[in-house]
């Protein structure tokens, strides 16, 4: 999946969520930000998109920033849930030193996910397919709050798994890639990325506030080892301007 493509799927999603907003309910917020990523990739420069921003639930449904779905039937302290996850680890080839290694598409994971209340915060969890490499997607993470003042805190720490065709769609090498490129031949195995999150949310007065983020994600061997990536981390995060429905 491109990068418009990405773009295209979360305005329509936010287009959906923000006109029905008032006829069927949506409770949570909607709005713009401005995201930035690091570049893993030699020669890639920071990823900045200005995208729609919507964290809430319409009924059933639900959107969690780049994550979107329906709850499907009751389970615990939440809900067991079908999932899509929009992800923009893809990378065009000739934004790299190395333009002739092929397009990476941005991986688009499909499957069942929860979200759980504890009485020591939120707990996520994601198992997903993803159609565009065959590889498989997971996600643990787990979401405390504090409030300091007006200001709510929102610390995270998780884990995401790839399997090993998800990390080769995205930084492997094959025999035609390493013969046009000079790298050498590369087939990870399966990766696990330890990360951690903080959130803020800044009241602005009114329905209006300010949501910031910033992530630290640790490569493990499967990705940092590829001759592709630079890097053995990445930080991520977004500033979005957002508007409160109740």
């Amino acid at each position: 999946m491109n990068k418009s493509l990405v773009n295209l799927l979360s305005a329509a999603t936010l287009v959906v969520f923000s006109q029905s907003a008032t006829a069927e309910g949506f409770v949570g917020e909607v709005g713009g930000m401005v995201t930035t990523s690091g570049a893993l990739v030699k020669g890639a420069g920071t990823s900045t998109s200005v995208l729609p921003y919507a964290y809430g639930d319409w009924g059933r449904f639900y959107a969690r920033v780049d994550t979107f779905g329906v709850k499907a039937a009751p389970l615990g302290d939440g809900h067991i849930e079908l999932a899509v996850r929009v992800s923009t680890e893809g990378f065009k080839s000739s934004k790299t030193v190395y333009p002739t290694a092929g397009d990476r598409s941005a991986p688009l994971p499909i499957g069942v996910g929860t979200f759980q209340r504890t009485s020591l915060g939120g707990v996520f969890a994601y198992a997903m397919h993803d159609p565009q490499s065959g590889g498989q997607f997971g996600e643990l993470n787990w979401a405390g709050k504090i409030d300091v003042g007006p200001v709510k805190l929102y610390p995270q720490l998780g884990v995401q798994y790839r399997s090993a065709d998800y990390v080769r769609h995205l930084y492997g090498m094959t025999a035609a890639q390493s013969l046009a490129t000079g790298l050498p031949v590369y087939r990870p195995g399966s990766s696990f990325t330890p990360m951690a999150t903080l959130q803020a949310a800044v009241p602005l007065g009114g329905p209006w506030s300010l949501q910031l983020q910033t992530r630290y994600r640790r490569l493990d061997n499967a990705v940092a080892h590829s001759p592709l990536v630079n890097s053995s981390s990445q930080v991520s995060g977004f500033a979005a301007l957002t508007y409160t429905l109740n």
